[in-house]
């Protein structure tokens, strides 16, 4: 199996903060900012986007690890935008770092990021 990925290779994912998005909303905590779920998943789907494309059609990742540090909030209206970036293709093990920042350009999340390579059928 060839994974057409390098260190390096970024991709973006981008939202708007809703309150459906909120620790309130999510289970997470009591207060209307982006809570740390959705965070994780805004994440993935950048990384995730990173992956397209570089996989045979048989294959597809999944995310086995997240570390995040969630250093500042953001208001419901607010956008906020994940870059993930490739730190490490070892096999069939993608690693990411991925920094979430509001329009200001402030840091609202970095992330480190783990997905494996599987086939979709054996997998499913």
């Amino acid at each position: 199996m060839t994974i057409d990925l390098e260190p390096g290779r970024s991709a973006t994912a981008t939202m708007t903060v809703t309150e459906a998005d909120t620790a309130i909303a999510l289970r997470s905590g009591d207060v209307p900012v982006l809570g740390s779920p959705r965070v994780v998943a805004l994440a993935e789907e950048a990384a995730v986007a990173v992956v397209a494309g570089s996989l045979p059609e048989d294959r597809t990742s999944v995310g086995v690890s997240v570390t995040l540090d969630h250093n500042a909030p953001s208001r419901v209206g607010e956008t906020v935008t994940a870059e993930a970036t490739v730190e490490l293709v070892d096999g069939r093990k993608l690693q990411f770092a991925i920094s979430v920042r509001n329009a200001a350009g402030v840091e609202v999340a970095s992330l480190r990021h783990r997905r494996v390579v599987v086939a979709r059928d054996s997998f499913l």
